[in-house]
């Protein structure tokens, strides 16, 4: 297989790239389009559990970014991420950026119901805590969780990568639907880049990852539907949104989500639903499972990041990348 050319030319001398466990497939991909090499670093186990980590090359002075998505197994993952950020800071690194291609905890971020913490606050907390001098992430569930933060966070969104996959798949006629309410303004900016229509899917929310349909607002009889949200979890409310559609006469529904966390059933409730297809990022690794199933396609964030990372380090713009 030919070398991928590198897209990105800068002074490497100072800029060094690591990952630990949850996403080395990303970054590895991101190091090709910078055309650097991933940096050196060790993340093992013990036997009872804890995390080993050792950062193998010398970092005094350097630009550290660290791409870690804090996904399944999350706490282990957010581990790595603090025990890297803390590792690189003791060895004297004069920036550290995580890289966080998935945000975990992120929809906790308000306290809903009495006793209840607000996780993505105390995420962000460790993380700066840890030593991180600025955050790069990408569609967060809630964007306010970046108020979470007092450092510096870039917030990226992964929908340039969808409309681009669009555009060059000539599939651009649908009638963009949202799955519930809060996700209004990220269908809305879909539907103005595809000059599209918009729908909106009114949900209740009757328990953790249960959802109920309930009506839907805007005209989709007829329609090509494409379902757009942050990530999917279960898939439930996806699969009930997509039957609902189809009931009100749309022709088809397609979805496509940043994060594709596809927990507990989300497979095998796509292969079964009359969704013809779901279409994500590579922000979080995909199962085995979730592999093989015919019906999702997998889009790359790397070239998106590997510029945000240029840009950071060339103390440059990163506004031109947004949606």
């Amino acid at each position: 297989m030919a070398a991928t050319k590198p897209v990105l030319a800068m002074r490497f001398d100072q800029l060094k790239v690591f990952s630990g466990n949850s996403n080395r497939m990303l970054a590895t991909k991101i190091c090709g389009a910078l055309g650097c090499p991933m940096g050196k670093a060790a993340v093992n186990r013990f036997s009872d559990g804890e995390t080993d980590l050792q950062i193998e090359e010398n970092v005094r002075g350097a630009d550290i970014f660290i791409v870690q998505s804090t996904s399944m197994p999350v706490d282990q993952n957010i581990m790595e991420l603090l025990l890297m950020i803390d590792a690189a800071k003791r060895a004297s690194a004069q920036r550290i950026t995580p890289v966080l291609p998935y945000y975990g905890y992120a929809r906790q971020d308000r306290k809903d119901r009495p006793r209840k913490p607000i996780s993505a606050r105390l995420i962000a907390n460790l993380i700066q805590r840890a030593g991180a001098d600025r955050v790069l992430t990408l569609d967060l569930h809630a964007a306010q969780i970046q108020g979470f933060f007092d450092v510096p966070v870039d917030h990226l969104f992964a929908a340039p990568v969808f409309i681009d996959f669009f555009d060059s798949s000539g599939s651009r006629n649908f009638t963009v639907v949202s799955p519930d309410a809060g996700g209004v303004e990220r269908a809305r900016a879909f539907a103005k880049r595809l000059n599209a229509p918009l729908a909106i899917i009114d949900k209740r929310r009757t328990d953790v990852n249960v959802a109920e349909v309930m009506h839907i607002i805007g005209d989709v009889a007829g329609q090509d539907c494409l379902m757009v949200d942050d990530l999917i979890d279960t898939a439930g409310t996806l699969v009930k949104g997509a039957e609902a559609l189809m009931a009100q006469g749309a022709a088809s529904v397609t979805a496509c989500a940043t994060h594709a966390v596809l927990s507990g059933p989300a497979v095998e409730r796509i292969e079964n639903s009359q969704i013809q297809q779901v279409i994500v990022t590579d922000s979080i690794p995909l199962r085995d499972e979730a592999r093989r199933c015919s019906r999702i396609k997998v889009l790359s964030v790397a070239a998106l990041l590997a510029r945000a990372i240029q840009s950071i380090h060339e103390d440059g713009s990163v506004s031109t990348l947004f949606i």
